[in-house]
């Protein structure tokens, strides 16, 4: 699968309701549950989505599967789930056939969301400044967020170098990730979100400025690493990805001797939202 296609997901937000999106073909995917449920408030989304599907087929719409990209997302119970997803344009087309009052804004908003992603790839820095701008209406400092925004140019410097040099699966890169998490904080990504109690929230945004630090060490360094020695294949670029966060495990090491405490910590940088019981 290619890099574009294994984003981390992206929750937007469409009156109240999360929608699921991610980044594959260099555009926007869509959850489809997420918008059948946003416009028809279903208690079960997949039986009306499904239902709906077989409507389509008879009204003629006989693509309407190859339309579809099954992509892994980011399920409510925080586990990772293939999910049925489409573009914009062919989500207007399932839209059309929603009966429901709610469709028409939905349509508007979904133009505006595609109209943005047309301007960010035409110039990359209004990306980056919705991101800025979108911590800061979190509560984020500018200093934790100059820090987030370079982990995020780094994550992607890297994972493109994984995919150039042969990593083809969603599966190898959550590897190669944990390869690095685990020598650069003794944990792997996983076990660093129970540590914060964290369920379906991105691990990075609740990290302080010593936890990201260290996490941009190691990545760039394992970069450094494949470039220098043109690493090839999965088994190579693990042993580097090891490498590059033992690098980065050293200087934590040595920093949490001198400070007297551990840098790794179950303290999120935000309160978390209470969850919806």
């Amino acid at each position: 699968m290619p890099k574009k296609a294994i984003d981390p997901t992206r929750i937007a937000i469409f009156q109240k309701k999360e929608i699921r999106k991610i980044i594959y073909k260099n555009e926007w995917w869509f959850s489809i549950v997420d918008i059948v449920q946003a416009l028809t408030g279903t208690e079960r989304p997949r039986k009306y989505w499904s239902d709906l599907k077989k409507k389509l087929e008879i009204e003629g719409y006989f693509e309407v599967s190859e339309k579809i990209g099954q992509l892994k997302m980011i399920a409510p119970d925080g586990k990772i789930r293939m999910t049925d997803c489409a573009d914009s344009e062919t989500l207007f087309r399932i839209v059309q056939s929603i009966p429901s009052p709610k469709a028409e804004p939905f349509k508007r908003w979904l133009a505006k969301v595609g109209y943005e992603r047309i301007q960010e790839i035409e110039d990359p820095e209004l990306a980056t400044k919705r991101t800025r701008s979108l911590y800061k209406a979190k509560g984020y400092p500018d200093s934790w967020i100059e820090k987030r925004v370079r982990g995020i140019a780094i994550r992607e410097e890297l994972t493109e170098e994984w995919q150039n040099r042969g990593v083809k699966v969603q599966r190898d890169y959550e590897i190669l990730t944990s390869e690095i998490s685990k020598a650069t904080f003794g944990v792997t990504p996983s076990e660093y979100k129970q540590i914060k109690g964290l369920e379906r929230e991105n691990l990075r945004d609740h990290m302080d400025d010593f936890e990201l630090i260290f996490t941009m060490l190691g990545e760039r360094t394992t970069t450094e690493i494949h470039r220098t020695e043109n690493s090839r294949g999965v088994s190579k670029l693990k042993n580097d990805a090891r490498e590059g966060g033992e690098i980065a495990g050293g200087a934590r090491e040595k920093l949490e001797e001198r400070l007297g405490r551990s840098i790794v910590t179950k303290n999120n940088f935000l309160p978390q939202k209470k969850k919806k019981r």
